[in-house]
């Protein structure tokens, strides 16, 4: 698990390095000693973060002493990704109301205190609730961090720098977080691996959310912000905003639209991706020899992080040419097909080159859709309803792709040789992409839809 969201990190990040702006500009940015400093917590938190991911897919899914399982894999992904769906969009509340450099400085302490228990359920073997409960707090308090670290830029970076400043730090973090699982797996092994090498990575990793916490405590006390220059929202007022962007959605059927077509893709990505991690483990493999499934699990995603850079560098000519809508459908009814059919073969003979191949296409189909639909909704949400129309967005495509991981998770064998399930992905995939071309009033002209 590590290892797959470690390559969706890079390709995250490759994706934002185009809005890096020129080279003096981020010159002028490193510049900035506030800055710096902020910036040195996001990196040394979110390598840490990085080396929980990869302890945690290690001792859990990828341990030669315990056998995934279909409530395992759910759980697994479903932890990984509710704190970012949930938390999220109510971070703000406090953020606007407690001093931020605190923050920072309590709640990375607070992570590596909560990431002791951890060890201790690892140490005992105990993959059961209290772990999940326990990880989810930790990766709860994570978000929570990353919220304030954004919420801190204006005040340590301004003007046109901010454009500047804003792609590098989610940039600089996300490959920062891929190093650390990288790292992680690479020490678990060194160390001779099983449950002992999963307790050394979460020892580093608390160890680097202290450190994370310390550095903070660099940053004066006010410079952070809130400055109070706006009232502090309040967590009926998120509730209520959220709600607004559902109905301004309910208003525009081209985002809502273009949001369904990403949900769709987001379910039959969870599905893929339920359905190679219990190939390798289960079929390409066999149970003792976790390692092997470790480094096959991590060449799929590199695949499927591979097909997406080629989307995202594709995307914005197609657009230009064919319109956004006739993009995201070619690229729908490619992963249905091909994308899709490989999948089935790979299962099915079974052929690993063949998983490979629908990785990168599926990967490819969710990177150019995603553009498609983000560049939709900017254009047709207005500016003031923006922020909550992206949150709701954030929300759905994560409830969406743990829905279709968890689907994949009860209805396959412990295998993952199920054809069928892959044949439903296709149908599924070429669907949407006849539902989105279908409607004549959700063409758009040549120069908005792009």
């Amino acid at each position: 698990m590590a290892e797959a969201y470690s390559f969706e990190w890079l390709v995250i990040a490759a994706c934002n390095v185009n809005r890096v702006v020129a080279l003096p500009a981020l010159r002028e940015v490193l510049a900035r000693p506030d800055f710096r400093k902020l910036w040195s917590v996001r990196l040394v938190g979110q390598f840490s973060d990085g080396l929980l991911q990869a302890a945690l897919a290690t001792f859990v899914l990828f341990s030669p002493e315990r056998q995934p399982d279909a409530v395992k894999v759910a759980a697994a992904f479903a932890i990984l990704y509710l704190p970012y769906s949930a938390i999220g969009p109510f971070a703000g509340v406090f953020l606007d109301r407690w001093r931020r450099r605190d923050v920072l400085v309590r709640a990375n302490l607070l992570k590596a205190l909560v990431t002791l228990p951890v060890v201790a359920f690892v140490l005992a073997g105990n993959d059961g609730l209290g772990l999940g409960v326990t990880v989810l707090t930790v990766l709860g308090i994570g978000r929570f961090v990353l919220a304030g670290l954004s919420a801190s830029l204006p005040h340590v970076v301004d003007g046109r720098d901010l454009v500047t400043a804003n792609a590098l730090t989610p940039t600089s973090g996300t490959i920062a977080a891929a190093i650390g699982a990288l790292v992680g797996v690479t020490v678990r092994s060194v160390v001779g691996g099983g449950d002992f090498g999963s307790e050394v990575i979460l020892i580093l990793a608390a160890i680097g959310f202290a450190l994370a916490g310390v550095l903070a405590l660099r940053i004066g006390k006010d410079t952070l912000g809130p400055s109070g220059e706006k009232p502090a929202d309040s967590i009926r007022g998120v509730v209520s905003g959220l709600v607004d962007g559902l109905r301004v959605l309910g208003q525009d059927r081209i985002p809502r639209r273009a949001i369904t077509v990403v949900g769709m893709h987001r379910i039959a990505f969870g599905v893929l991706t339920a359905g190679a991690l219990l190939l390798v483990r289960e079929t390409f493999n066999e149970t003792v020899q976790a390692d092997s499934a470790l480094g096959q699990f991590a060449i799929i995603t590199a695949a499927a992080a591979i097909g997406a850079l080629i989307g995202a560098v594709l995307t914005p000519g197609a657009t230009r040419r064919y319109g956004a809508v006739r993009w995201s459908g070619f690229a729908l009814l490619q992963a249905g097909t091909l994308g899709a059919g490989l999948i089935f073969i790979g299962a099915v003979t079974p052929a690993f080159a063949a998983l490979l191949g629908g990785a990168l296409s599926m990967g490819f189909a969710g990177q150019s859709v995603k553009v498609c639909s983000d560049t939709l909704i900017q254009r047709h949400i207005p500016d003031d309803h923006l922020g909550r129309v992206f949150a709701l967005f954030d929300m759905i495509v994560n409830v969406a792709l743990v829905f279709g991981i968890t689907l994949m998770a009860f209805i396959s064998p412990i295998s993952g040789q199920a054809p069928w399930a892959y044949a439903g992905v296709g149908v599924l995939l070429i669907s949407t992409a006849a539902w989105y071309q279908r409607g004549k009033s959700n063409r758009l002209p040549s120069h908005t839809d792009s």
